[in-house]
Formats: structure tokens, sequence, C-alpha cells
């Protein structure tokens, strides 16, 4: 099995979300390492696709995936 790209890591990130944060950290990890061989230093994630597209969600989704080593943007 080949190691998930940067995009197919953020998809399984969108899925865990849906499903009430399941398995979560394992996919920021997973995320982590595909920026890491990507060379890439931070995640650009749709907010239209997120559970709860509000500013406190989002902000709050920002902070928990900085404190697992994962920079977040929004595309506008």
């Amino acid at each position: 099995m080949s190691d998930p790209t940067v995009a197919e890591a953020i998809d399984s990130i969108y899925a865990s979300l849906q499903a009430d944060n399941l398995d979560l950290d394992a996919h920021i990890a997973t995320l982590k390492a595909a920026l890491a061989r990507a060379g890439m230093r931070e995640a650009v994630f749709d907010p239209a696709k997120l559970a709860q597209n509000n500013r406190s969600g989002r902000k709050l989704m920002q902070a928990y995936f900085r404190q697992r080593g994962v920079t977040v943007k929004f595309v506008a």
C-alpha cells in the first residue's frame, strides 16, 4: 500500500469530521506525514465541506490542528 497524498489525507479528514471526529488524530498524523513528503507547510481546506462552517468552528479546527503540528488555511 502506498502512502496517501495530501489530497487523500484531507479527504479522510473531511470524512472523519462528518463522522463525529472518528479517528481524527490518526488522520491528522497521516496528513502531517503527507505534507512533509510533499514539502508543503500547510493544509488547505474548503470551509463548505466542514461540519461546522462558522468562524468559531474554523478557529477551533485551526487551533486543534496547530497543537498537532499542522497549519490549516481555508479557501475563500
